[in-house]
């Protein structure tokens, strides 16, 4: 059968063309306005969590930085003081590649005020031992794969607060 008169939807008054011409033209407009995120509920995809291991990464920056800083302080403890900075600098630079986060560029503050050699040394042991306790409990809970080197930086830093006794 051939239909060549316009066939209406019955009672209403409307015809097929009109009637299919807005429903393509709503489904069109929700796609669009979809599309711009207004019905996305998730909105923490901008925001970045913090990785469980950035704290270990923030100490070893902050190591390292105490570590220049009493060996331009005391340049009699250099020797001893500065391959214990290297370390955590090589701790920081690994941590940054398992993070996936850049290495910040600053150079170190200049002390203030230059305390005896103990004192340095003392303040500096206490700085490692409460670190080693991050990266202790850090290890515990990070995943097997980056087990090896967190446990590996505490034990790091258990060696530097015996050798500043």
């Amino acid at each position: 059968m051939v239909l060549t008169d316009p066939v209406g939807i019955t009672g209403n008054g409307y015809k097929r063309r009109r009637v299919l011409g807005g429903a393509a033209g709503a489904t069109l407009a929700i796609t669009a306005v979809a599309g711009c995120g207004l019905f996305d509920d998730d909105d923490d995809k901008d925001r970045k969590t913090p990785d469980p291991l950035q704290p270990v990464l923030d100490e070893a920056l902050t190591l390292a930085a105490a570590y220049d800083r009493a060996a331009l302080a005391q340049p009699a403890l250099s020797a001893r003081l500065t391959p214990l900075g290297a370390d955590h600098r090589a701790h920081a630079a690994e941590l940054a590649k398992l993070i996936g986060e850049p290495l910040p560029s600053a150079a170190p503050a200049a002390s203030s005020g230059a305390p005896t050699a103990g004192a340095t040394l003392a303040v500096l042991r206490k700085s490692e031992q409460q670190a080693q306790k991050t990266a202790a409990a850090a290890c515990r809970q990070t995943s097997a794969a980056r087990a090896a080197l967190v446990g590996s930086i505490a034990a790091c830093r258990a060696t530097h607060a015996e050798a500043l006794r």
